[in-house]
C-alpha cells in the first residue's frame, strides 16, 4: 500500500493503465534509471549507480517478457534483440563505469519511447468491441 500522494496516484495509474499505456511508463521509468545512472556514476556513487542499473536492466526485462511473437514475430524478435543489447550496454557500463554506453542506451529508449508515445489509444468502443471479440 503506497503511503504519499504520488506513489498512490502511480499505482492507480499502473492498475487502470492501457496496455500501450503501461508500456510508455515502462519506458520512462527506463530512461529515468539511466538518467540516475549517469548522475550517480558522474558523482561517483556507486551504490546508487548499481541500483539505478539493476531497475533499468529490470525494466527492460520486463519489456521483453510483454513481447507478443504471436502477432508480429519479427516485430517481437527485433525488439527482444534490441533489448538484449540494451541489457549487455547496461551490464558494460556497470562493469567499466562508462558513461557512454549508458547515452547509448539513453538515445535508444528515447527513441523507442517517441516511437510509443506516437501509437494512438482506441477509442472506448473500439477497446470494448476488442476486448469482446478476443473473449
Amino acid at each position: 500500500m503506497p503511503t504519499d500522494r504520488y506513489s498512490a496516484y502511480l499505482e492507480a495509474s499502473i492498475l487502470t493503465a492501457e496496455p500501450v499505456e503501461l508500456v510508455r511508463i515502462l519506458y520512462r521509468g527506463a530512461l529515468d534509471a539511466v538518467g540516475d545512472a549517469r548522475m550517480c556514476l558522474a558523482a561517483g556513487d556507486i551504490p546508487g549507480r548499481s541500483k539505478a542499473v539493476t531497475k533499468a536492466d529490470g525494466i527492460i526485462r520486463e519489456l521483453t517478457l510483454s513481447l507478443m511473437p504471436t502477432s508480429a514475430p519479427a516485430l517481437a524478435r527485433s525488439l527482444r534483440e534490441l533489448y538484449d543489447y540494451i541489457g549487455r550496454r547496461l551490464l558494460a557500463a556497470h562493469a567499466e563505469q562508462s558513461d557512454a554506453p549508458l547515452a547509448e542506451v539513453a538515445d535508444l529508449l528515447a527513441t523507442l519511447a517517441e516511437a510509443w508515445e506516437r501509437v494512438e489509444l482506441p477509442e472506448t468502443s473500439e477497446r470494448a468491441q476488442m476486448v469482446a471479440a478476443e473473449a
